[in-house]
This record gives C-alpha cells, sequence and structure tokens, in this order.
C-alpha cells in the first residue's frame, strides 16, 4: 500500500480530478473511471468484481481498514467535507475502474424476473428501483435508451450499492425487445390503457416487468412489442404512482406469485 502526503488544499490535481469525475458523465467515460462514496457500497462494488484504482480516506472520520488498496490518499476532514456528498460516509471515497455489462453478458436464472426501464431520467428514481429489485432477487434491471448514467454518484448513492448487487445493463429498446424474444422472457408494460389488473396477471412465467417515465409513458414500441398490458389499481383523483414505487409493487407481486 501506498499513501501519499496527506492533501490539505481543494485546489489540489487529484482533488480537482475528482470533483470532475463526480460531476460529468462525459468524463467518467473518457477515465474510465467513476466513483464510490461510503464504505458499505465500496464493499458491495468489490464483492461484484470491480477494481479499485484509488482511495480517498480522511483518518479522522474513518475507523475501517484500507490497507488492502494498492493506492491511498488521506485527505485532512475540511477537503472530504467538500468532496463528500455525505458527512457520515465513513471518510472514504474510492475511484473505480468501469465495467459496463451487456446483454449477452447476463446469467438468467431459468425463470428469469427482469424490471425494464425506458428513458429513465433521475438517478435517484434508478437507485430506488435497483434496491427493489435487489430485495426481490430480480435477475437484471436493464436500461433502454438512457437518460443518465448508471455511474451518476447519486444513482449509486441512492440505490446504496444496489447498482452493484443487482446486473444492470443499458442498451436500446430495439436490443432489449429483441433479446426478451429470443429468450423466451414475457414483456409485460405498465400503462394504464388497455390493460389487465397487475395481480390477475400470471408472472410465474419468465417475466419482464416494463415502465416508462411518469410524464410520457411508455413508447408505442414497447406497447406494440408487449405480451400483456398490466396497471396498478389508481384509487383517488390521481392516474399514476412514481415509478420506484410501482416497480416495487409490481416485483413484489411476482415474488408473492412465486412462493
Amino acid at each position: 500500500m501506498t499513501v501519499e502526503q496527506v492533501i490539505t488544499s481543494m485546489q489540489n490535481p487529484k482533488i480537482k480530478s475528482l470533483l470532475t469525475l463526480q460531476q460529468k458523465s462525459s468524463e467518467r467515460r473518457k477515465a474510465g473511471l467513476f466513483v464510490v462514496e461510503g464504505r458499505r457500497e465500496l464493499e458491495h462494488c468489490i464483492e461484484a468484481g470491480f477494481e479499485v484504482d484509488t482511495v480517498f480516506r480522511c483518518p479522522q472520520y474513518d475507523g475501517g481498514d484500507c490497507t488492502s488498496f494498492a493506492r491511498q490518499i488521506d485527505v485532512s476532514p475540511a477537503v472530504y467535507e467538500k468532496i463528500a456528498y455525505r458527512g457520515s460516509t465513513e471518510g472514504v471515497i474510492a475511484l473505480v475502474k468501469e465495467r459496463r455489462l451487456q446483454l449477452n453478458n447476463l446469467h438468467l436464472s431459468e425463470s428469469p424476473l427482469v424490471i425494464v426501464l425506458e428513458s429513465v431520467e433521475k438517478p435517484g428514481n434508478l437507485g430506488a428501483v435497483l434496491r427493489s429489485a435487489d430485495a426481490a432477487k430480480a435477475d437484471a434491471v436493464i436500461v433502454c435508451d438512457a437518460l443518465t448514467d448508471l455511474y451518476n454518484p447519486n444513482l449509486i448513492r441512492s440505490s446504496i450499492g444496489a447498482i452493484f448487487t443487482v446486473p444492470c445493463v443499458a442498451c436500446s429498446s430495439e436490443e432489449c425487445i429483441a433479446f426478451l424474444k429470443q429468450r423466451g422472457i414475457r414483456i409485460l408494460t405498465a400503462q394504464l390503457q388497455d390493460s389487465s389488473l397487475y395481480y390477475d396477471t400470471d408472472m410465474r412465467v419468465p417475466t419482464a416487468i416494463v415502465m416508462g417515465t411518469e410524464s410520457t409513458g411508455l413508447t408505442d414500441q414497447w406497447r406494440q412489442a408487449a405480451d400483456a398490458h398490466i396497471r396498478i389499481p389508481m384509487l383517488g383523483r390521481l392516474d399514476s404512482l412514481n415509478v420506484s414505487v410501482s416497480a416495487a409493487i409490481l416485483l413484489f407481486e411476482a415474488v408473492r406469485q412465486r412462493q
């Protein structure tokens, strides 16, 4: 392990580079690196086989052992408070090498349960969906025509590391539809029009639950590709739920049916 001199200035080039990677997806792609904050999130990341490049550590906040990392940089409390999104993340922020899954890399169970999100744009929503997918032990989350980077720090934080525990792939809708059809996975689109109640739909078979944005819903491409349309009954005056709430309801209906 190599520990460099403690960084005490925000003007340090390494700190500036870290902040750029936190803020800009284009820079993350260019460098092939992303930022993970928090010991729990980093542990999930390492367990999933990701390679750590550098660990920034504030000894005053960190009570754990970072000696296993080849490159460690200590920072002062003042610097850590500026670079951390949260003040209570065990004093650990890491740069990790990207590893982007492809559809053909997915290892699915005999009767897979998959969540598909079309054009999701809010990292917090995707992070919450990933947490539900982990809890329901879904095989994968597939993000089609993504409007947010899978390695956005807000997504990693809101998922509490579930981005590493649930296989997550970004691809086009065309690629995803072809993948699901080829593997005989039934496509259920969540929509209000021309749909059946979700609990009247068989989810014991290989199933992909497909959801769109709250504002526009799913595109016609997915509606036409669907094997069935499902809906959650809305008994009040509003006609939609947050996508992460809807995903949790539908995922755990599949869990209920499969028990």
